[in-house]
């Protein structure tokens, strides 16, 4: 791997754990979630540093950490710059539009992803039959029961058989076809230049209806 490859690997590496830390503070508090708990402690040590100034300005509403919100577009924001000024050697101009549209797809695959593999987790767990006193089973469990249990009610009585996860996973799945591609969509409407997730390019793109 070349030094550019490294650092590449590197950022995305150290961001993206790092957004998925703060995705998990918000998640936890959303389902008021036990902060008392192991795993929650570190959590919110590992955040507090930039979550604290943040909260100072931006307060939270009916539940939701907005601050911790904000933090993540931020990161995704400030990864996505850094990988690009390495691999393009600068900002090219007219990119605002599409990294705003790009920051808000990240942002809902992101979201989508977390639930589904948190969903996914427990059902693996349930298959172990784990003790459930431990710190990382209570925490998965208390995340994805507010997402369960509705559906779960709606459901008849299977003798036993807990179908409520698999149709979360639906759920989630469907939703991951549809709205991360629906803001490809729209990124794909915007003149400038189209920014690519994969190769962390920005690729021109002409304005519709110039014939180019």
């Amino acid at each position: 791997m070349n030094p550019q490859g490294a650092a590449v690997f590197l950022i995305d590496f150290a961001f993206s754990v790092y957004i998925f830390i703060v995705l998990t503070r918000f998640v936890l508090q959303l389902a008021r979630a036990d902060f008392y708990n192991p795993i929650s402690q570190f959590v919110l040590r590992a955040t507090n540093p930039l979550l604290a100034p943040l909260r100072r300005i931006i307060p939270g509403y009916r539940g939701l950490d907005i601050a911790s919100l904000v933090l993540i577009l931020i990161l995704i924001v400030a990864k996505a710059l850094m990988l690009l000024t390495i691999q393009t050697g600068g900002l090219p101009a007219g990119i605002g539009p599409q990294l705003l549209v790009y920051t808000l797809r990240e942002l809902a695959s992101l979201i989508l992803d977390y639930v589904f593999w948190a969903v996914l987790v427990r059902v693996i767990l349930s298959w172990v039959a784990p003790d459930p006193s431990n710190p990382v089973v209570r925490v998965v469990i208390q995340i994805t029961e507010p997402l369960m249990a509705p559906v779960r009610r709606l459901l008849p009585d299977m003798g036993g058989l807990d179908l409520s996860p698999l149709i979360v996973l639906l759920g989630v799945a469907a939703a991951e076809d549809s709205v991360p591609a629906a803001l490809t969509g729209l990124a794909g409407a915007l003149p400038g230049r189209r920014f690519s997730r994969r190769s962390w390019r920005w690729r021109h793109r002409p304005p519709p209806g110039t014939g180019r």
